[in-house]
């Protein structure tokens, strides 16, 4: 965002900022909001609600940034929001693999060749997931995408106003390294939802509440191919339909054995309970 909005000694922004290391916004967020609550107690500036937040992309967050944040989770007196901008990779340093890249997407550390045309074996870190199952007393965690940015913007609110440190994930579709048209960008966020890849949902208190297109799908909509999702971008240009249907039956399982679809990827309590019968 620094890089994108600012030059040297300008900035369009109307609010008191700084400028980072890549990896420590969980450090900022959190030493932000205890500097500004050790100046309001000491009574040397107003005692105000005053709104911290925190932004990191995908690599910054949840790579080399993911232990400052779930520091920063665990610390329920200081009022904060960490929000992920998830472009699938390093995308200002020219589109390098990070660890939410998706299965086998063509990026500079991980291009299809003759010899072995996936290069990406992994699969997507669940951020949001592993934020809201490994931090009980972060009130709030939720999963947004500009496609549907009235929800986006009431999710952001309800974080800067439920009290602590709060995530919230957004996935954001980018036309350099994904490697599509522009003008696709707000349809591929809806793709990405409808498909079941990436869901949205809220986390408060304990309690999920899937939202939007998310919550028909759990009512019973039918989820896109996500053939249609990934073959409009070139990042999966190389990929045969053996990898489609790899994909596919990977988003599947999210949906159909995990504990808590799409959300926490412990699987179903009937596996489970049988598991625990075998002698």
């Amino acid at each position: 965002m620094y890089v994108a909005n600012t030059t040297y000694y300008t900035t369009p922004w109307v609010v008191p900022w700084m400028h980072t290391q890549l990896g420590s916004s969980g450090s900022a967020a959190l030493g932000t909001a205890a500097g500004l609550k050790a100046l309001m107690r000491k009574g040397k500036m107003k005692a105000e609600p005053i709104n911290v937040i925190a932004f990191c992309g995908d690599g910054g967050g949840a790579d080399m940034g993911v232990g400052a944040i779930s520091a920063t989770l665990t610390h329920r007196e200081y009022n904060s929001l960490i929000l992920l901008y998830d472009n699938e990779s390093y995308a200002n340093t020219d589109i390098q693999l990070s660890g939410m890249t998706p299965f086998g997407a063509h990026t500079t550390f991980s291009p299809p060749g003759k010899a072995k045309r996936i290069i990406h074996t992994r699969w997507k870190k669940n951020m949001a997931g592993m934020m809201a199952a490994g931090h009980p007393e972060c009130r709030y965690v939720a999963t947004v995408c500009a496609s549907y940015a009235v929800e986006m913007m009431n999710k952001v609110r309800r974080a800067l106003t439920i009290g602590g440190p709060t995530f919230i994930h957004s996935l954001d579709p980018c036309p350099k390294g994904w490697d599509y048209a522009p003008m696709l960008s707000h349809e591929l966020g809806e793709l990405a939802i409808e498909t079941g890849i990436f869901p949205l949902y809220e986390v408060e208190d304990g309690h999920v509440k899937y939202y939007g297109k998310t919550k028909a799908i759990v009512e019973g909509r039918t989820r896109k191919p996500v053939r249609e999702y990934l073959l409009k971008q070139g990042r999966f240009a190389h990929f045969v339909e053996e990898d489609l249907e790899y994909f596919q039956k990977k988003v599947d399982e999210m949906w159909e054995q995990w504990e808590i679809p799409a959300v926490v990827p412990f699987r179903r309590l009937d596996a489970t309970k049988a598991a625990l019968e075998v002698k």
